[in-house]
């Protein structure tokens, strides 16, 4: 017979849910009572006893305080310390930032020189400049500016227009020079460089920046002048890149360049990287593993040769399995070696950052892409010595070092968000937020498709494999107009990287329903009733503003009057009337809608077709009347 442990012998009743001093305390000084009786009873505070009984109460509150720490910190919505906070942020896909540079609206400006003569006269549009972007304008006190995207005065569209005015006329009557003017976004933040020598490779290489404050890599440059690019995570080989939508890259889509100067494709490198915030708010930046020279295809691990090493690929029974095989290859990007990267990054002053209208106007940096041949190059530097910037409106944005409870409910929202476009309202959303050198989108609309029950049968059922997308742009005088194909382009691609594998989109064209609207009012005594109809024209042009209409969206009459009557020396809106305008030789749709039957209760409905109303022509096509009592 097995003799039995003293473990199995003994039997002790232990209380496992004391956590603090003094119910440890307690619990030992019981324990103590209970099964050692004979052996000590000696309870004062000054005894020997007493003191290790303290002691192991004390060593077990520490204990337990830390694991409850530890679990406190392990969750996003508990976490305290902002280490945790930033690595738990980091695991879910988010990247907080320490601080939020200020952002600008600037205008700049270029003299043009004239060409022609007389009532011909007009813009010479090959001394027109194209600027580079990260133009650098600063301040009085040394705050630095950088604009985003290039600027191009050549370039005109209703989200992106270049303003031409009169600068200067000669003796003689003629226009010496023009004077153009766009707007273009700034962000607040100094550049500067760093460079960093790689020998050997080594997988998964970091570097980190010696700067704080940092909010953003510009570029990342090697020494044979390869671009490295930023991806949220090293496993994805796809990154944005803009192309010149000229006839040398793309033939298929030049004929829309004056609208949509620039083509979105996405390119598969393995020169990408990673960035993550550090403990101390410093950058890291971390590279891929790739360390071979061969070609992805003919490493990537198969039934062939997964396990046994990449030197070779015959198999090898004395060879053991290494399931780790696969992060040698450039399939989490690749490793530096060899080589020199040039590292580019912008640092902010956060809330320092909100500068005063008028203040931004000293161009330190700047660089022209190259002009038309042909051009006179001493009118082409003077041209180029006249460029001036101005911040008409102040900076806005900046914020110095975010609260931790900022970035825990930010990064809680990013990952319920998980980057894909889900919901309706998430495809509409990444329409409008397609960057404005792929096309502008004006109006967007999205509802399930359908399809045919039966080849033989008009009967439809909805396709749940298929949505349909109704897109609308605007041209240079703000009405509405189908967006052409080099735009439904860039869109399909900037939705491929975040719609759902299963969802096919079809963009397609709505109709445009051409409106127009009649009204009367009755005017309060002593007020003059033709400065009150121009009111209530000029607020009926704002409410039918292209920008406050959308696909599919009803018309409500009542909150129009509504409206109305809020002017001061309306008294009544009467005799309301809304109606259809489609005579193609007047520049309208073409598309005929019985208003009147689709009025129901002061609300009129769009069409089963997705479709917008339109108020074409605002100064001719709204017409109001007073009448008197």
């Amino acid at each position: 017979m097995a003799r039995r442990s003293l473990t199995d012998k003994i039997k002790r009743d232990i209380k496992y849910t004391s956590k603090d001093f003094g119910d440890l305390r307690n619990s030992l000084i019981n324990h103590t009572k209970n099964y050692f009786p004979n052996t000590y009873s000696d309870f004062n505070e000054t005894s020997p006893g007493m003191h290790m009984i303290e002691m192991a109460a004390y060593v077990g509150d520490v204990l337990n305080f830390y694991a409850d720490v530890q679990l406190q910190e392990s969750f996003l919505y508990t976490v305290q310390e902002r280490k945790n906070l930033y690595n738990l942020s980091q695991g879910l896909g988010y990247k907080p930032k320490t601080l939020v540079p200020a952002q600008v609206d600037f205008d700049i400006m270029q003299l043009i020189p004239s060409t022609g003569a007389g009532t011909n006269t007009k813009p010479n549009w090959d001394y027109a400049l194209e600027i580079e972007p990260e133009m650098i304008v600063s301040n009085a006190d040394g705050v630095s500016f950088r604009t985003i995207d290039a600027v191009n005065f050549r370039f005109s569209s209703s989200y992106d227009k270049t303003d031409v005015s009169v600068y200067s006329v000669l003796e003689d009557g003629s226009i010496e020079y023009y004077l153009l003017k766009k707007c273009v976004k700034g962000v607040e933040g100094e550049l500067f460089t760093e460079t960093y020598d790689f020998t050997d490779a080594k997988k998964y290489d970091k570097i980190v920046l010696r700067n704080s404050n940092i909010y953003e890599v510009v570029s990342i440059t090697d020494s044979d002048n390869n671009i490295w690019y930023e991806v949220p995570y090293l496993a994805q080989d796809l990154v944005p890149i803009s192309i010149r939508n000229t006839e040398f890259n793309n033939r298929n889509y030049t004929q829309y360049a004056s609208t949509v100067p620039y083509m979105l494709c996405y390119k598969q490198t393995e020169k990408r990287f990673i960035t993550r915030r550090r403990n101390d708010d410093f950058l890291e930046i971390q590279f891929g593993a790739g360390l071979n020279s061969e070609a992805d295809e003919e490493i990537i691990p198969n039934p062939m040769n997964v396990g046994l090493g990449l030197d070779y690929f015959a198999r090898a029974e004395d060879v053991g399995i290494d399931p780790t095989n696969f992060l040698y290859t450039k399939t989490y990007g690749l490793a530096p070696n060899d080589t020199t990267l040039t590292v580019k990054y912008a640092v902010s002053n956060g809330l320092d950052g909100n500068v005063k209208a008028n203040t931004l106007n000293t161009i330190s940096t700047i660089n022209f892409r190259s002009q038309l041949a042909g051009v006179d190059q001493v009118v082409l530097t003077e041209i180029q010595n006249s460029v001036t910037a101005n911040n008409p409106h102040p900076a806005y944005g900046g914020m110095n070092r975010k609260d931790i409870d900022v970035i825990r409910e930010e990064a809680m929202a990013n990952f319920a968000a998980q980057n894909r476009s889900v919901t309706r309202e998430d495809y509409i959303l990444r329409c409008f937020t397609m960057p404005d050198k792929y096309g502008s989108i004006a109006a967007a609309y999205i509802e399930q498709d359908f399809q045919t029950s039966r080849w033989n049968s008009q009967e439809t059922i909805p396709n749940p494999y298929a949505l349909n997308l109704y897109i609308l742009t605007k041209n240079a005088s703000g009405e509405f107009t189908f967006a052409n194909d080099a735009i439904k382009e860039n869109l399909r691609n900037y939705l491929s990287q975040y719609r759902l594998m299963t969802d096919a989109i079809n963009i397609k064209d709505p109709f445009i329903i051409n409106i127009g609207i009649e009204y009367d009012i009755i005017t309060r005594p002593n007020f003059n009733s033709y400065e009150v109809l121009l009111k209530c024209n000029n607020r009926l042009i704002e409410l039918f503003n292209n920008d406050n209409m959308q696909i599919n969206a009803p018309i409500q009459i009542t909150d129009i009057v509504i409206e109305l009557d809020k002017i001061d020396g309306v008294q009544t809106i009467d005799n309301f009337k809304v109606t259809n305008l489609s005579d193609t030789t007047l520049g309208y749709s073409g598309n005929v809608y019985s208003i009147e039957d689709a009025t129901r209760n002061n609300i009129i409905y769009p069409s089963l077709d997705p479709s917008v109303f339109e108020v074409k022509y605002p100064r001719e096509d709204i017409k109001g009347r007073v009448i008197d009592l």
